[in-house]
């Protein structure tokens, strides 16, 4: 009897500790994750602070609240611009989350949020030439631009213009300092961050803001399921304040 009652009693054990393992399995499969792809040398919508590898900016922080709100953990991978479409229609990620300007192209090859943030392009030189003024000055110098983004499409439809992408705004904006081209164009808010931590020192701005500008995340195309609970989502955010609280962190004033 006492040896039948020690077996039960073992017998019990295992079972609490074969429910309690399954019990930490089913936790562990039900975080869900959101896989995030940006860029990020697009300061200061997403940027790595000089020794760190966090993921800083907006547009971080934004997808950060996104996430939570929708009740994901957010998992943010670094790769080129060029490469985050593909990246996303072959289902590495789920999201973009770079600055993304919502253009009738794109919209063939993903599915966009509403839009979060509206930008517009503008063109820097440096800080001693007194010749381009404008767009129209432009017209057979040499160009430089971030590789796929809507400013390399404004800098390749200048006549005569000498175009040359790089992979990064960073390098776009050396090789002005080191007069490899003439100008620079990308968005407004991007050169404003620049010049404000300390690039106007050797540059500058010219010309009005070009072509008001509308940044999306992107999901994959067909994927409205998780474009709607994006929605969702920033909606939520605007509505209890959380946006406001993101923007003025990084843009001051809330634009109303």
């Amino acid at each position: 009897m006492k040896k039948i009652l020690i077996m039960i009693m073992a017998l019990t054990a295992a079972a609490v500790m074969l429910v309690a393992g399954c019990g930490g399995e089913k936790k562990e499969a039900a975080e869900k994750i959101l896989r995030v792809g940006t860029e990020p040398t697009f300061a200061p919508f997403e940027f790595q602070k000089e020794g760190s590898k966090e993921y800083d900016g907006f547009d971080m922080d934004l997808i950060r609240a996104v996430g939570k709100q929708m009740g994901y953990k957010v998992e943010i991978q670094n790769m080129g611009f060029d490469a985050l479409i593909p990246a996303l229609n072959a289902g590495n990620i789920d999201v973009v989350a770079a600055g993304m300007s919502i253009t009738d192209e794109r919209k063939q090859a993903v599915t966009f949020s509403e839009p979060y943030y509206t930008s517009g392009l503008i063109i820097m030189v440096n800080k001693d030439n007194n010749t381009i003024k404008s767009l129209k000055d432009l017209e057979g110098k040499r160009i430089a631009c971030q590789i796929g983004t809507t400013g390399e499409g404004k800098a390749r439809s200048v006549a005569g213009a000498k175009v040359t992408a790089f992979n990064t705004n960073t390098e776009a904006a050396m090789e002005l300092t080191n007069n490899g081209v003439d100008a620079v164009i990308n968005d407004s808010p991007v050169v404003g961050y620049y010049l404000a931590q300390g690039g106007n020192k050797t540059a500058k701005t010219v010309g009005e803001v070009m072509e008001a500008e509308q940044y999306g995340l992107a999901v994959k195309k067909g994927n409205d399921k998780l474009a709607a609970d994006i929605n969702k989502a920033l909606a939520e955010l605007k509505k209890n304040g959380e946006y406001d609280k993101i923007y003025k962190t990084w843009f001051g004033e809330v634009k109303k």
